[in-house]
């Protein structure tokens, strides 16, 4: 449907929206139609929001309870607002509106274990009478917000991924600064109001608008920031992490995710229809998206006719409609780029099984077999519906194909072999290894996080909350 009022959208300082002179268009991914008006933060603008979360965090405090009670809170109108918030991630980040729906549903139990962590913190009694010379000391600790946490999320879940940072950062009893995807602040604003509705106190949450590169650098180089969390690409993650000097940090990052579909996997249809929805889901934009196949030989014909019938079969265009599948990429630049990629591999060897067209900012999903790991499609993170499938032999071999890379977030594996699934969680070099599902499963309360160039530390609610807390030691002298 036709927009017609665009948006603008400043920053959020101290609970109220604060306008700046410089500005930039946010545009329809689909149409391309102007939606909204957004700051472009100065150095200035941004300095003024940290002061305030700073301050906030010194002179004011949140006991758990009513942490608890406000992040609940918030999840109840998230809930009564659903449509709404599904709508605005659709329009602003392309997300077709079934998933969108799905988002926000997901994005409701991220506030709800956090709310509940809130009233778990705890530390623990430390033995030290159990050694010589302290028979009249007791000694606990307690665990103690950072401060200040930087939260600078991606485009690709504008609303679960800003739920995974700030919902546990609150929780915790830290004050936050967010910078949202410049592409997609609307759900980020529409986050913030809902919050500020549901009882969080000004100060609490503030939030800086404009491109990451700059506002970014600005934040990073701030003394009174304790703490940065990132989703985004591993070249930021690892300038972050450079930049962050001993403060702590939180970096989801990148990744290129394998599959692997032995030939005693339980369900061949099921593994071909995982692979293919969850590979194409949110245009393949999700760092945990199916992106490399090895199927044994043996079933490989018979897995790649199916994978190729049911991507078929998905409906690509408008994500504002109930029936589409797939819509567009986060911009036409980057569908270009894939549809390059893509081109590359197909002159490199590679066959196009289904897809590989574009249209604006549409890429339809594409398959493509006899891929070789050389290829871009293969050793780095597509971030578009692309999709490799390739034949393997032996299990060492595709155990040393699924590690050569230098991601690791998430793989799967399909098969009913039960040594075969442990060796498989052993040996395979990534935060997470999913069995009889795709490495695109995540549940919102499980430590999620990867190892090499796809990042450090662990999100989840109870696991963000224990990042984003100090450990502080407190020993008593009992006297005689």
């Amino acid at each position: 449907m036709p927009i017609h009022t665009v948006e603008t959208l400043g920053n959020l300082i101290n609970g109220q929206w604060v306008t700046g002179q410089a500005t930039y268009d946010v545009f329809h991914k689909y149409t391309g139609e102007l939606i909204a008006r957004a700051v472009k933060s100065s150095r200035e603008e941004v300095d003024q929001a940290v002061h305030n979360v700073r301050e906030t965090f010194l002179t004011k405090q949140l006991p758990p309870h009513r942490r608890y009670e406000i992040l609940l809170q918030a999840a109840e109108i998230f809930r009564q607002r659903k449509e709404e918030l599904a709508l605005t991630i659709v329009r602003e980040g392309g997300k077709v509106l079934k998933d969108a729906r799905m988002e926000v549903e997901r994005g409701i139990q991220t506030f709800i274990a956090s709310a509940e962590e809130a009233k778990r913190l705890h530390g623990q009694e430390i033995p030290v009478q159990g050694q010589p010379g302290n028979d009249n000391k007791m000694a606990f600790t307690l665990r103690v917000p950072v401060g200040i946490v930087c939260a600078i999320t991606p485009f690709n879940f504008p609303f679960n991924l800003v739920a995974h940072k700030i919902a546990p950062a609150l929780a915790a009893g830290n004050t936050v600064i967010l910078k949202p995807a410049g592409t997609t602040p609307q759900t980020a604003a529409k986050m913030a109001d809902i919050l500020l509705e549901a009882g969080l106190p000004p100060g609490f949450l503030n939030i800086v608008n404009g491109p990451g590169r700059e506002i970014g650098q600005y934040l990073l180089e701030d003394p009174r920031i304790s703490m940065y969390t990132f989703t985004g690409s591993t070249e930021v993650g690892k300038q972050i992490k450079a930049a962050s000097g001993i403060r702590k940090v939180t970096l989801e990052l990148g990744s290129n995710s394998p599959n692997i579909v032995h030939k005693d996997a339980p369900d061949l249809d099921k593994a071909a229809r995982l692979c293919v929805t969850r590979g194409f889901a949110n245009a393949g934009q999700a760092c945990i998206s199916v992106q490399r196949v090895y199927v044994h030989q043996d079933v490989y014909p018979t897995f790649v006719d199916k994978a190729v019938e049911v991507a078929s079969a998905l409906v690509t265009g408008n994500p504002e409609l109930e029936e589409t599948d797939i819509g567009p990429m986060i911009s036409e630049r980057e569908a270009e780029r894939a549809e390059q990629w893509i081109q590359e591999a197909v002159q490199q060897g590679a066959i196009v099984a289904c897809g590989g067209k574009r249209k604006g900012p549409v890429l339809d999903p594409t398959i493509l077999t006899h891929a070789l790991p050389s290829m871009k499609v293969v050793c780095q993170e597509v971030f578009a519906p692309v999709i490799c499938i390739i034949a393997y032999q032996e299990m060492d071999e595709v155990m040393q194909a699924a590690n050569d890379s230098n991601y690791g977030l998430q793989a799967g594996i399909f098969t009913s072999d039960l040594q075969l699934a442990l060796r498989a969680a052993r040996e395979l070099d990534f935060g997470g290894v999913i069995i009889n599902d795709v490495s695109t499963f995540r549940a919102d309360i499980m430590p999620y996080g990867g190892v090499k160039d796809s990042g450090y530390g662990k999100e989840g609610p109870r696991y963000a909350v224990k990042e984003m807390t100090n450990e502080k030691l407190v020993v008593i002298d009992l006297g005689n």
